[in-house]
């Protein structure tokens, strides 16, 4: 693992602290008590704008987890569900699933939650109820009938259709927001989606407080029905998460004493760990990070030459991974397995087809695959053509400014070249790079949406998104196109395996895993981290590989309720000043 040198850190974190300072300052100069108040940034790239739980990925940070809950949360160190405003849940039967409510439970605004807010929150993405709102949980409803409740017992009951998703519920039930019907039933579909729903109401930890251009800013919710079932609030009594100026900004924020935590990239983390700053991170050594999503090579399989599964394979031996980890990343990311499926999910991976299908860094292997192939140099030029003796020129895209991508692909050119394809890098800016995914007009490109999760089925949901028409539409994953119908009936038997029945998700993912290393409709190349780097000048008892607290560093869109908010609960002030 390559460090920086000191000279060159000593540059990093002098320019780092020289952009802090011109950075515009909130206008609401509001100072909070520092041994009650969280300082976090990393999620928010922009000045907050929505509250709304339901609109995607860009409400506030927070908003979901701090201040609107889900019925469970799912903690992915642990592979565990934790009821969290549910009590309890059972299937009585094949097709129906029941749900207790916690009794009890407060809205921020002082009124109850009920099971009609919950029954409610679910009727929403109901395609053919009545608000018709597109919803992320709108998938929900291919095998829903109907959701009934009985306020005598506290009850919600789902029923569902005959053979139901039990994967797909079960990741449903710990991201399905729950929200107050009062309050939201006379909303347009519009509203639905796109109000800013300002101020939240919600059932968590946490109140909306205020906002600036700048900065988010909770406060706790000291009535918090948690205090009773967990025995106690989260510390901070404060969160304030400030808005990314840029990785380096954060940088000197961390090491100014802003931040407490941060979820950004930094430059040269693993020289500040290691060298006495005071910044912590997960793992005391390489990689540092937890592994948060699969970065991979996506290979768009309508042209040639990316729709032969020989050339494919080859570019799978070709690519120097080790260099992508150890020179671009200096060792905070791992690579990723040949099967692509998460360290949380390793007890899925068969290790024994691994051995005999997976590839690593082979360049001569490549070579011979592509001569045995016929794609071989015919006019001298050092560059191979086709079998058929078309020229090869192929492009491999990421967004202009994302440098870790931008250095990854370079490598990638590199190897290319090297083997003897045409292959260049090239940076568009954000929205072609996107269109082109959308669309399926690129070559070759990275993507990351493949995120942690509670179960398998969401990755492979992502690498075999079909139908084909409708991926332009669903937004998320197999962009290439490629297309396999078994591949697809196997994620459609994955989804409906009962949650905890790993011996047959292991049997399903098997068979899934033998078509990823032999069809290689994406090529996984590593692990992104779970950016999280933390200073206990001010909070101890971060989440640690060599503590007791396991949970995620994380205050991500989505992260929070896979137990982030556990994080919390853990945070204990070093002092009081």
């Amino acid at each position: 693992m390559q460090k920086l040198p000191k000279t060159l850190l000593f540059i990093v974190v002098a320019l780092s602290m020289v952009l802090t300072a011109f950075v515009p300052a909130s206008s609401v100069a509001v100072e909070y008590p520092r041994n009650e108040t969280l300082y976090t940034s990393g999620t928010q790239w922009g000045a907050p704008s929505s509250w709304n739980p339901l609109n995607g990925g860009g409400y506030a940070m927070g908003t979901l987890g701090l201040c609107y809950e889900t019925l469970f949360i799912y903690d992915p160190l642990a592979d565990k569900f934790t009821p969290y405003l549910a009590e309890s849940d059972s299937w009585t039967d094949a097709t129906t699933y029941v749900v207790k409510l916690r009794k009890g439970i407060k809205w921020t605004n002082g009124s109850a939650l009920t099971v009609d807010d919950v029954k409610f929150s679910f009727d929403i993405a109901d395609p053919n109820g009545a608000t018709k709102a597109g919803l992320a949980f709108t998938g929900l409803w291919k095998f829903l009938e109907k959701v009934e409740v009985n306020k005598d017992t506290n009850d919600i009951t789902f029923k569902f259709k005959a053979d139901p998703a039990y994967q797909e519920i079960g990741f449903y039930m710990w991201q399905t927001p729950i929200l107050n019907k009062a309050l939201w039933e006379k909303r347009s579909v519009e509203e639905l989606t796109g109000g800013a729903n300002k101020p939240p109401v919600g059932t968590g930890a946490y109140k909306y407080l205020t906002n600036d251009q700048d900065r988010m800013v909770w406060v706790r919710n000291d009535a918090w029905w948690g205090k009773d079932v967990f025995g106690k609030l989260p510390a901070p009594k404060y969160i304030v998460d400030i808005v990314n100026g840029s990785n380096n900004v954060a940088l000197g924020k961390m090491l100014q004493g802003g931040l407490d935590l941060s979820n950004n990239f930094l430059p040269g983390v693993a020289s500040l760990v290691t060298g006495g700053y005071g910044i912590k991170t997960y793992y005391k050594e390489a990689p540092f990070m937890l592994s948060a999503n699969v970065a991979a090579l996506l290979i768009n399989e309508q042209k040639a030459p990316m729709n032969d599964v020989k050339f494919r394979t080859a570019m799978a031996w070709m690519i120097n991974i080790k260099d992508i980890v150890e020179k671009d990343y200096t060792g905070i990311v791992k690579a990723a397995d040949p099967t692509g499926l998460l360290p949380i999910w390793d007890k899925y991976i068969d290790k024994d087809q691994v051995k005999e299908l997976g590839w690593t860094y082979d360049p001569e292997k490549a070579k011979k695959i592509l001569d045995d192939a016929g794609y071989k140099d015919v006019d001298g030029d050092n560059f191979r053509e086709a079998p058929d003796g078309s020229k090869i020129a192929l492009k491999v895209t990421c967004p202009s400014g994302w440098t870790d991508w931008m250095a990854a692909i370079q490598i990638i050119s590199r190897d290319a070249k090297a083997i003897g394809l045409n292959i260049e890098p090239d940076y568009p800016d954000y929205g072609p790079w996107r269109d082109a995914q959308l669309k399926g007009t690129f070559d070759l490109t990275l993507q990351n949406e493949a995120q942690m999760s509670s179960t398998p089925w969401s990755y492979y949901k992502w690498v075999f998104q079909n139908p084909i028409e409708n991926i332009a539409t669903a937004q998320y994953g197999n962009y290439g196109r490629y297309e396999n119908k078994e591949a697809f009936d196997l994620v459609d038997q994955l989804d409906k395996v009962k949650v905890g029945d790993d011996a047959a998700i292991k049997a399903l993912t098997t068979k899934l895993q033998k078509i990823t290393m032999t069809e290689m409709p994406t090529i996984p190349l590593w692990y992104n981290g779970l950016w999280a780097q933390y200073s206990e000048a001010v909070w101890t008892n971060f989440p640690s590989a060599d503590g007791e607290n396991h949970t995620l560093p994380a205050t991500w869109r989505g992260y929070w309720n896979m137990s982030g908010i556990q994080m919390l609960l853990n945070l204990e002030p070093v002092a009081k000043k």
